[in-house]
């Protein structure tokens, strides 16, 4: 199977192979597809992104290697030749089956306060939920999810605020939960707490009290 497989006429490919999906989820080759979306050199990519373009041929020549640009022509420069190269594809999916291999372990650091642990709970929720709307086709697939902000007016109020969430939270588990139910079906159930970012999407500043999502989402299991 291709590493890259093309898709509609809006120019939407799927990453199909993990090394292929590990190359383009790096985030200065990320930014580097975006800006291929137009044919582009290493030269002027450079200058476009800040980077020296002995680093930017560098990450050129492992996007190429995957399939995910592809030369479009090369320019005689004085005594060299500038290759000009553009992304195969206007955006990209990476596939289920990919991201399960190069996505983070949740079992490997289950620490409910470090945010490594908040973003493979979210690959895999990616994962997973990926995986059920591929084999229901057609099929609804029986989900739900709550999306909001709170701000809190002192980090002490959002610990507190963590804490009792955490406690409602399990003790409506207890409630419900039926291990010996025959013919249950399992759900998976996933909260979060994380600063919210500013509308102009950058990273908040050290320090700086910010509104937080809060996410619940349940999904049956595959």
């Amino acid at each position: 199977m291709d590493a890259v497989t093309k898709g509609t006429a809006a120019g939407t490919a799927v990453i199909q192979d993990e090394a292929a999906a590990a190359v383009a989820l790096d985030p200065v080759r990320a930014r580097l597809l975006r800006a291929l979306r137009e044919p582009g050199s290493a030269t002027s990519l450079a200058a476009e992104l800040g980077l020296t373009r002995q680093k930017v041929n560098y990450h050129l020549r492992a996007l190429e290697s995957h399939g995910l640009v592809e030369l479009v022509e090369e320019r005689r420069k004085g005594n060299m030749t500038e290759r000009v190269l553009r992304a195969t594809a206007s955006a990209y999916v990476v596939s289920p089956q990919a991201w399960a291999l190069v996505a983070p372990d949740p079992a490997r650091e289950p620490d409910r306060l470090s945010a490594q642990w908040l973003l493979a709970l979210a690959a895999r929720l990616l994962r997973e939920v990926g995986t059920l709307i591929t084999r229901a086709g057609r099929k609804r697939v029986a989900t739900f999810a709550i999306d909001g902000e709170v701000r809190f007016a002192t980090a002490a109020d959002r610990a507190a605020f963590a804490h009792e969430l955490g406690e409602a939270v399990s003790t409506l588990v207890a409630r419900y939960h039926d291990g010996a139910a025959p013919g249950g079906r399992p759900h998976r159930l996933v909260v979060a707490l994380h600063p919210a970012l500013p509308d102009t999407g950058t990273a908040p500043e050290t320090g700086t009290e910010t509104d937080v999502e809060i996410t619940t989402r349940t999904e049956e299991s595959p």
